[in-house]
């Protein structure tokens, strides 16, 4: 079974593309969003969380968990991070853009700089953000070279994906020398990217799973017909139930809670006493199907 994660994508920036994400933020004022941060930061702990995942592009994620780690001097903690993402929102959940991609050589070694001043010793494991076989990014020999660098010096190296191609992205990866995690998309709605997640588990990688939840989709606000009415009828709540059965899946070693309230992340942690059902794959739409629906989400 795997273990459950904390991502603070919905936690670092005021807006996100999760269901009702406004709804979770009594206060847009970075002091507050940083306070509330930390209790959930602080009851994740408490709970046994010991994966935190975060990226350049989530606002001010990075920094409010540096802020929650130089406090509480945490021991046995693994930290990931991202690059590639350039945060652009300024602090606006109705922003026009809310981050640039660039995935270069320089970005990366100027990212890097940036996510290592702020998480110092805790950062662990660091990965390319949203690596698509289209950017390119695989292929890039100074950024290859530039990352088995960040190896060789004892960083973790990985790679997030996105995208209905997830599996072949994973695949191109898992014939280079220089990972050895990787982070996908994987729900009940969205479960392509197992066999690839298979491979790379049996090449001896570490699996992350993100966006359990489905920005959401899965959550008690789901919009997913007839959903909601399946958990309850087997006695757990929705969110719950989709992450126990991500939790099941022994390709996943973690699988992140994007919770951006305490009594969410409360909920969420219920995953891990259900026993996960093996009818669900009811729900699993086509690859394209899902990520079209997804672009289509708004941020809030």
């Amino acid at each position: 079974m795997g273990a459950l994660g904390l991502g603070l994508a919905a936690l670092g920036r005021p807006g996100y593309m999760t269901l009702g994400h406004e709804q979770d933020l009594p206060s847009l004022a970075p002091e507050a969003m940083e306070s509330q941060t930390h209790r959930v930061l602080d009851a994740a702990w408490t709970a046994g969380v010991r994966h935190f995942d975060v990226a350049r592009s989530y606002g001010r994620g990075e920094a409010f968990l540096a802020t929650w780690l130089q406090a509480r001097r945490p021991s046995g903690v693994c930290v990931s991070s991202k690059w590639g993402y350039r945060y652009t929102a300024d602090w606006r959940s109705d922003a026009a853009v809310h981050e640039v991609k660039e995935l270069s050589a320089t970005h990366l070694s100027a990212q890097w700089a940036e996510s290592r001043a702020l998480l110092g010793p805790w950062l662990s494991v660091y990965q390319i953000h949203s690596a698509t076989l289209e950017s390119g990014v695989l292929r890039d020999a100074a950024v290859l070279d530039r990352l088995a660098e960040l190896r060789e010096s004892g960083v973790e190296v990985g790679l997030s994906v996105t995208g209905p191609r997830q599996g072949d992205v994973i695949d191109a990866a898992l014939a280079l020398p220089v990972f050895s995690w990787v982070q996908a998309t994987w729900n009940v709605l969205e479960p392509s990217a197992g066999p690839a997640l298979a491979r790379a588990k049996s090449r001896g990688w570490r699996t992350i799973a993100k966006e359990g939840l489905a920005n959401g989709r899965l959550s008690p606000r789901s919009d997913v017909a007839g959903w909601a009415a399946w958990a309850d009828a087997r006695g757990a709540s929705p969110d719950a139930l989709a992450l126990a059965i991500a939790l099941a899946q022994p390709f996943l070693d973690v699988v992140l809670s994007g919770a951006a309230t305490e009594l969410q992340l409360a909920s969420n942690l219920v995953a891990r006493r259900l026993e996960a059902p093996d009818d669900w794959q009811r729900f699993s739409l086509p690859a394209a199907t899902y990520w079209g629906q997804r672009a289509q989400l708004r941020w809030s």
